[in-house]
């Protein structure tokens, strides 16, 4: 009989890579990771992984059992998501993902909304970059995040996960006077830290414009960002819900590009009555001036 903490382990390494990163990611040390992937092909009966010195791939036979594994543990969210729903009230824990704008100006909202309906809900926040979120929910360190996407970085869900739409919103190039992102070819830009989806857009989207932006200061908070913006610090891209009361002296001039809103969790949790009543709660807190995406 396979164990099903050794097939999430085996998950993880298809995903991540490394025997490390899974130990990192799921608080174990490597040796007992290794040791757990062993037993693991011993109750498989044929080798699961190919080691190389510090390498590890996985073999056919394991790239197989990941795609069986993937299927199992969906079964087993939707039949949490079932048992949930058979008693009575919702209760317990919610480890919420979200992006820091999002925190500030729908979450709030959407946390009243919850206790007020579900007071035995214990919603527990934590600001991450969507980049990161899928690890994130794979592991079990989160049950639902809000993640977003953009014209030039598209979402991509992944093994394992699923999600709905939640909203649109429009974007802004914020500097001293009305233009286009190509009229800054010479300007100094303010961007997001490496590696995050905020950086990656606005570098597209110069490079779309025919140009690479020279890149003066890495700031991961819009409020920030338009008060360098205010002192001359450079132009940047700023998403509908990062503009609020801009300083005097910037302007915001909207950008035929959009960054979108979804709700990400588990496959096979979407059912889950927690899921479903922070979706809605949610819903019930975005902004009427944004694009809600139909249900």
């Amino acid at each position: 009989m396979l164990d099903v903490r050794r097939l999430r382990l085996l998950r993880e390494l298809a995903h991540r890579g490394t025997i490390a990163a899974v130990a990192e990611a799921l608080s174990f040390s490597p040796s007992a990771v290794s040791q757990q992937l062993s037993v693991l092909e011993r109750e498989a009966g044929v080798p699961l992984l190919e080691r190389t010195g510090r390498r590890v791939a996985l073999t056919p036979a394991g790239q197989n059992l990941v795609r069986h594994a993937e299927a199992v543990l969906e079964r087993l969210e939707r039949a949490g998501a079932e048992l949930a729903g058979a008693r009575r009230g919702l209760s317990g824990p919610l480890r919420i993902g979200t992006y820091p704008s999002a925190a500030r100006a729908i979450v709030p909202g959407a946390l009243a909304a919850l206790g007020r309906d579900h007071p035995g809900l214990e919603p527990m926040v934590t600001e991450v970059d969507p980049a990161v979120v899928a690890a994130a929910l794979r592991a079990g360190e989160l049950d639902v995040a809000l993640v977003h996407e953009y014209d030039f970085v598209p979402r991509e869900e992944g093994p394992g996960l699923a999600g709905e739409a939640l909203f649109t919103e429009p974007m802004y190039l914020a500097a001293p006077a009305a233009g286009g992102i190509a009229d800054h070819r010479e300007s100094p830009w303010i961007m997001a830290p490496p590696g995050t989806l905020c950086h990656t857009m606005t570098f597209r989207a110069c490079q779309a414009a025919g140009f690479t932006p020279r890149v003066r200061h890495q700031i991961d908070d819009f409020a920030t960002v338009l008060a360098l913006v205010a002192g001359g610090q450079g132009v940047a891209l700023i998403p509908h819900l990062g503009s609020a009361a801009p300083p005097p002296g910037v302007v915001l001039t909207r950008m035929p590009m959009s960054r979108r809103t979804h709700l990400a969790f588990r496959s096979g949790a979407a059912g889950h009555p927690a899921v479903a009543a922070f979706a809605d709660a949610l819903r019930g807190a975005i902004p009427a001036e944004l694009s809600q995406s139909p249900t």
